[in-house]
């Protein structure tokens, strides 16, 4: 029988919020973190086309199990409308489909801009990671294939202007799961007959993380240790330092503190007694912690914390 494969990487666990720079695909911007942290799994909550920066989440070990509930959180992005030019790929990667002479003034584009609050029917890029028929809708239309892509319902909850010239306006949207800025910028384009793609876009927040975890590429590369073959171990501690807590993913769920006890049981998947004033009844889904470390995610059903998922880091 041959020998198992010595396991890669550190079992290092937390959210690295990167600020993702242009022209960094989401891929290999984990890649990269992954690398720096020799960390032994990584991923990502909410892709980020490489045309646009700002907020990626990258979460590192344990931290991988909450990426669900940092993808369902709000998200805030800034964005440049060019307005005069449709394209395929509804950004400046694309080209032209359809063009106009016109361009809207200030109180057109603001005019329009209460149609796009709530819940609205929105068709995905034909340039997107959808899947149609088991294929990604980027790889049919590169193929030059025609794709019909049903409408599906995404939720905005603002939607205000930041600046205006006659051939552009930056706008800030505040928006749920599953909403394309892109397919935003090309529906206003249509409304206002004048056609419009993204000139630039960056995500500024992906709930519960603010502009204050950000922590750049460079920042990242400077603080790595330098690794070599020597004895003694290399020392991430500076690394380790841009690391938000695993927990805070799940800022969103009732909190159930754990006494070191309850929570070497839970550990092993027992249910413990819930304790506390302010400890939830009932809850579906609860985050449970001890010494303010993450230790299961599990539902209080009479008063008991009933793990589901443990973390051990």
């Amino acid at each position: 029988m041959g020998r198992r494969g010595k396991k890669k990487g550190r079992p290092v666990s937390g959210w690295v919020v990167l600020d993702k720079p242009v022209g960094m695909g989401s891929t290999e911007a984990v890649a990269k973190v992954k690398w720096l942290f020799n960390a032994d799994k990584a991923g990502h909550a909410g892709t980020l086309d490489p045309l646009a920066s700002g907020m990626l989440p990258i979460a590192l070990g344990e931290a991988t199990k909450t990426v669900p509930y940092v993808m369902d959180g709000t998200k805030i992005y800034r964005f440049t409308v060019a307005w005069g030019e449709e394209r395929n790929t509804d950004d400046l990667e694309g080209v032209p489909t359809q063009t106009s002479d016109q361009r809207p003034t200030r109180d057109q584009v603001e005019a329009l801009l209460p149609n796009y609050l709530g819940v609205i029917s929105q068709v995905p890029p034909a340039f997107s990671a959808i899947k149609i028929a088991g294929e990604r809708a980027y790889d049919l239309a590169r193929g030059g294939e025609a794709i019909e892509i049903p409408a599906r319902e995404v939720e905005i909850d603002r939607l205000e202007i930041v600046s205006h010239s006659n051939g552009a306006t930056e706008l800030e949207v505040e928006c749920g799961k599953g909403t394309y800025v892109r397919s935003l910028a090309r529906d206003l384009g249509r409304d206002l007959g004048c056609f419009g793609h993204i000139a630039t876009l960056r995500r500024l927040i992906v709930d519960p993380f603010t502009q204050d975890d950000f922590v750049t590429v460079e920042e990242l590369q400077e603080a790595r240790p330098a690794i070599g073959d020597e004895e003694t171990a290399p020392d991430f501690s500076a690394l380790d330092d841009y690391l938000v807590e695993t927990a805070a993913a799940l800022d969103c769920l009732p909190q159930v503190a754990l006494t070191d006890d309850a929570a070497a049981r839970v550990r092993l998947g027992n249910p413990v007694i819930v304790r506390g004033r302010d400890a939830p009844v009932e809850a579906d889904e609860a985050c449970a912690t001890a010494r303010g470390k993450l230790v299961a995610i599990g539902s209080v059903e009479a008063g008991q914390f009933k793990p589901k998922r443990v973390f051990t880091a």
